[in-house]
């Protein structure tokens, strides 16, 4: 059998956006594709401390976080590359003057600019995550806390170019639609899929690439097997990839992996 190895974003691919429920037809897909001596991979822009308890539970051999700066087989770290907190600070104080809304997403931990929250995305993130029985903490309260990207929300008087041009040396700048993503340059969902290749000693023609959205696309481009999902965002994501699969709600996560013949 020619073993086969399969990378999943989470939000929108795995995870339905609306309701945050996970498809029972794509925990068995990923259980029988498992079984069957293949290898499935979270891709995720989350870092380690925020991905669902539920993903984790399900018996994934390893997880690309937080854009490719943090990657994971099984339980054992392959790499992590983070920032200092003083680094973290002067991002702060530069989202302050442009009236960005920001949240610095760590290895254990996530952390708001408390006193700064002001557009309603923002809160509402913060509040998901006490939904999910996370602890996110004020920026001002971790003295010592490093982190590995940050996601931003803008204000009708938000100067977001000033703050993109000023970080550009040291962050990629991924327009999400509502919200904006700033990674690393260097690290994408594709590097951290080949750092995992790499381990496995797996050519590339073996891996396969599921997402459905903006910052899923240096994965989508640099993998053969490419597939969004039929609920992807931008649409013309669509016109980058092998094939397009089935909406999330529609188990399109199963259709996906019966095309591929891993189960």
């Amino acid at each position: 059998m020619e073993r086969k190895i399969v990378f999943f974003d989470i939000d929108g691919t795995l995870i339905t956006e609306r309701t945050h429920r996970l498809p029972e037809s794509a925990v068995q897909a990923v259980l029988q594709a498992r079984k069957n001596g293949h290898l499935m991979f979270i891709n995720t822009g989350r870092t380690r401390y925020s991905i669902d308890p539920r993903l984790i539970n399900l018996g994934f051999d390893g997880f690309v976080c937080g854009c490719g700066t943090n990657v994971f087989i099984g339980e054992k770290e392959l790499f992590h590359r983070e920032f200092s907190h003083e680094k973290g600070q002067e991002i702060i104080e530069l989202a302050r003057d442009c009236r960005v809304d920001i949240l610095l997403e760590a290895r254990d931990g996530v952390y708001f600019d408390w006193e700064h929250m002001v557009s309603r995305p923002c809160r509402e993130q913060y509040g998901r995550f006490r939904d999910r029985g996370l602890e996110p903490r004020d920026w001002e309260s971790a003295p010592d806390m490093p982190f590995d990207k940050f996601v931003t929300w803008t204000r009708p008087d938000t100067d977001l170019q000033r703050f993109i041009r000023e970080l550009s040396g040291d962050f990629a700048y991924i327009d999400r639609g509502q919200l904006s993503e700033f990674v690393p340059n260097g690290y994408t969902k594709a590097t951290g899929l080949q750092a995992v290749l790499d381990a496995y000693g797996l050519p590339l023609a073996a891996a396969y690439a599921i997402g459905d959205g903006n910052n899923d696309r240096p994965m989508l481009d640099y993998v053969p097997g490419s597939i969004a999902m039929g609920n992807c965002r931008p649409a013309s994501l669509r016109q980058c990839v092998s094939f397009v699969t089935k909406d999330i709600e529609e188990d399109g996560i199963r259709y996906a992996l019966q095309l591929i013949g891993v189960i």
